[in-house]
């Protein structure tokens, strides 16, 4: 008698039995006659051979260990999304690929460590006005991010320094301009399985307010899973992924899954903020039929079951 194939959906040890979104999907799984397990990617104890696929998910301490993590992903047989695109996706120097390629990003300007970070020319780059966001190009979530006011002296000092111990860590900085629609509007993240776009999520903002650099990974408030993209919104997130994939070479497979993230920019036309092939979240339980298509596309990088 056949066993069911294995599938490894990938976590840490902060979630390991994943993270809400994602643990709506081992049922499903299982009642496809897929034997799906969370599986802590640094467990020793893990054999990774044993699975007939490993899917990344719930790995949200990496940004600290990238190093470690991408070693971790060259080591897996068979790893969905491969390590290739985890390290081209882990650092946020990314979106330059997709903006050399004619997708519009969101506006940024980018500090380097080895870069003139004197105090007076952060003062002299950053924003003369407005809302501003200062974040790592390695992170998870929110972390490390914060939002400034450029006209506030007090709050445009935190930002300098906030940037400046960044960069003294040898973190790669990213500025962006905040965009006021984001707080009425919120973001709409874009849902792609093998490559074809499968439904839209929109979501609150992650930043509320002035305020200094956060330690939150992640938040779930001001979901809607019922979102319709603009015909111009499917279109720039079609050419994110098309971007992506010429980036690296067009590989064999498609990506087995992928968030492109959208603002709506001060002329009113969608730009991407983030393209996250590593372990988005994915929100499959806010879309209609979302975790059968998500589960369809993982069972279907497996032997016919």
């Amino acid at each position: 008698m056949s066993q069911d194939p294995r599938v490894a959906l990938v976590t840490c040890s902060q979630f390991p039995d994943l993270d809400a979104y994602d643990s709506v999907l081992v049922p499903r799984l299982r009642s496809m006659g897929v034997d799906a397990q969370p599986a802590v990617w640094d467990d020793p104890a893990v054999d990774w051979d044993s699975f007939a696929l490993s899917v990344v998910r719930s790995t949200w301490d990496y940004p600290g260990r990238r190093s470690e993590f991408l070693d971790w992903a060259k080591s897996v047989p068979r790893l969905a999304n491969p390590a290739a695109v985890l390290e081209w996706n882990t650092d946020k120097h990314y979106l330059q690929d997709l903006d050399k390629r004619g997708v519009r990003i969101i506006r940024t300007l980018w500090l380097e460590p080895d870069g003139e970070n004197t105090g007076r020319a952060m003062h002299t780059r950053f924003p003369a006005g407005g809302d501003f966001v200062l974040k790592p190009a390695i992170a998870a979530g929110a972390i490390g991010a914060g939002r400034y006011t450029a006209n506030d002296p007090y709050l445009r000092g935190r930002a300098i320094t906030h940037a400046r111990n960044l960069l003294s860590e040898g973190h790669s900085v990213l500025v962006q301009r905040y965009i006021p629609s984001v707080d009425a509007l919120g973001e709409v993240s874009m849902v792609f399985l093998d490559n074809k776009f499968a439904y839209a999520v929109r979501k609150g903002a992650m930043l509320h307010g002035p305020q200094e650099a956060t330690d939150r990974l992640y938040q779930r408030e001001h979901l809607d899973g019922g979102y319709q993209p603009s015909d111009k919104e499917l279109d720039i997130a079609n050419r994110a992924v098309a971007a992506a994939m010429d980036t690296l070479g067009n590989p064999l497979k498609p990506f087995l899954y992928a968030r492109v993230d959208l603002v709506e920019a001060e002329d009113g036309e969608p730009v991407v903020l983030e393209f996250e092939v590593t372990e988005p979240s994915l929100f499959p339980e806010l879309a209609a039929g979302g975790i059968d298509l998500v589960c369809r596309s993982i069972a279907g990088r497996l032997s016919p079951v």
